[in-house]
């Protein structure tokens, strides 16, 4: 999907404002539709962990009230759309309570005392990585800062970058910079856990 907007930004661009507009809309158009992208599985992929949590606070509860651990698990076999690790986990602690006699409900407790645990630090290191994310964005964002006040002094700032040599070669150097730099960023402020 990426290529084919990266196709039809340029194509805008080129029939708006030459190949150097075409280079700028394919990226940035790119740069948005992956970053929206991101965003949506990374909320796909919280609200599944989440409900899975829930599922085993419900499982514990269910333990702790005395039903039987077969019609307790088929339940929430029924219920689960949890992460593939909450389940592993959930089928290890069964495995574990029958060899060792071990409570169940306690074992399913502490599975998720640790994964809200976990999702916790998770969100305190997305917390700090925010400002760094809000940085980059705020320095791609510069360069219409720029251009407008380009316009506000009567230069036609859009006229050089768009048709003339030099300008075209700064225009195309900065998105390919641009570009570049907000993935870089992206990288080094990635949460663990979140969708890459």
């Amino acid at each position: 999907m990426l290529p084919l907007v990266g196709l039809l930004g340029a194509g805008v661009g080129a029939v708006l404002g030459g190949p150097v507009a075409a280079v700028a809309m394919a990226g940035y158009g790119t740069l948005a539709v992956r970053a929206v992208r991101r965003w949506r599985m990374n909320r796909r992929g919280e609200r599944v962990r989440r409900r899975g949590l829930d599922q085993l606070c419900g499982l514990a509860a269910d333990l702790r009230a005395g039903m039987p651990v077969p019609h307790a698990l088929g339940a929430a076999a029924q219920q689960h759309d949890g992460s593939d690790r909450l389940r592993q986990l959930t089928a290890a602690a069964v495995r574990l309570a029958d060899r060792t006699g071990a409570p169940l409900a306690d074992l399913v407790e502490r599975i998720e005392a640790d994964a809200r645990a976990t999702d916790r630090g998770l969100a305190a290191a997305a917390a700090q990585a925010a400002g760094a994310r809000a940085t980059a964005w705020l320095l791609a964002a510069l360069p219409i800062g720029g251009i407008g006040l380009g316009y506000g002094i009567g230069v036609d700032p859009m006229a050089v970058l768009l048709h003339s040599t030099v300008g075209g070669a700064c225009a195309v150097t900065a998105v390919a910079l641009q570009v570049v730099g907000l993935l870089w960023a992206e990288r080094l402020g990635a949460t663990p856990g979140r969708a890459g």
